[in-house]
């Protein structure tokens, strides 16, 4: 009897390790979001997370969409941190089914960051954010 209880534990720790280690390592989908982050921050009771927000723009003037997400790796955050206020492209790995908050509070993470050089006016209308000088050629003498 009791070696029928302990089989019956063990069978169902490893279940409950097999579904954490399936939700931890399959993602429901990836992909990118660019925009500007306004808001990091370390959160959390006992499992600390960095927690964020993205403004995505679509025109100007418009209000802004906000995509929340979250960075386990401290290195990520840190880089993140640094492009406050600049354009960024984050790329995400989005996660489903994680039982507790204590993996972060989103089911987005990410784990990229790219600064954009470029910034969006319209579709297939492009400006610089950092002008290139003019050719030595088209300086007049």
């Amino acid at each position: 009897m009791i070696f029928r209880v302990f089989a019956a534990l063990i069978v169902l720790a490893a279940l409950v390790a097999l579904y954490f280690w399936a939700a931890l390592n399959w993602n429901y989908s990836t992909g990118d979001r660019a925009g500007w982050v306004q808001k990091l921050s370390k959160k959390g009771w006992i499992c600390k997370t960095w927690e964020g927000e993205l403004a995505l723009v679509s025109l100007p003037g418009s209000t802004p969409e906000k995509f929340y997400f979250t960075i386990h790796d401290d290195a990520v955050a840190e880089q993140v941190s640094r492009v406050m206020g600049k354009r960024v492209s984050l790329h995400y790995d989005e996660k489903v089914g994680l039982p507790t908050s204590c993996f972060g509070e989103t089911r987005h993470f990410v784990n990229k960051v790219v600064v954009s050089d470029e910034i969006p006016l319209a579709a297939g209308i492009m400006v610089p954010a950092h002008p290139a000088p003019a050719p030595a050629s088209a300086v007049p003498r």
